[in-house]
């Protein structure tokens, strides 16, 4: 078996929010420190750091994934989209994004990223979730601010494809 020197750099190379990136890390960097402190996307959050309070989420190939709990040599090749990956190129935010400010969805904001990576994920995959669905979703996420109503309202007005009215 291979001794893994911690000083060992590697090259990693992915396409972040639709453009290619790369930089170098040590093999067990994680994810959310390579995209924070090497690529300077910083829009990801750090957390708790176990998995458990979900204001890492980001997207990898289509699919959420707490950042804390990858390591930055695990995107090599992949797809990853960060929530700076989701307003377009204008910066006009996209329905989600629209939704959780209209409904007062996020006070710090801390979690808010995180949130919404895991929501894009699931409403590509369930575009017309129950509250008890979006309530399940949010069980992975931590928010000590909104109570969390706003942002099942957020999200129940875009899955209704209601995103610009309260409800």
């Amino acid at each position: 078996m291979r001794r893994v020197n911690k000083d060992e750099r590697t090259r990693i190379s992915f396409t972040l929010n639709g453009r290619a990136v790369s930089g170098e890390a040590e093999s067990r960097m994680l994810l959310t420190d390579f995209l924070r402190h090497v690529i300077g996307a910083t829009g990801t959050h750090v957390g708790c750091e176990h998995g458990v309070c979900g204001c890492c989420t980001v997207l990898i190939d289509g699919v959420a994934a707490r950042s804390c709990l990858t390591l930055a040599v695990q995107a090599e090749g992949r797809a990853v989209t960060t929530v700076e990956g989701l307003a377009a190129p204008d910066g006009a935010l996209n329905a989600l994004q629209q939704a959780f400010q209209r409904h007062h969805a996020l006070q710090c904001g801390f979690c808010t990223p995180g949130i919404l990576m895991s929501f894009t994920d699931y409403l590509a995959r369930n575009p017309h979730p129950t509250e008890d669905e979006i309530r399940d979703v949010l069980s992975g996420h931590l928010c000590r601010c909104t109570g969390y109503a706003g942002i099942v309202a957020a999200v129940r007005a875009v899955s209704a494809g209601n995103s610009k009215q309260p409800s």
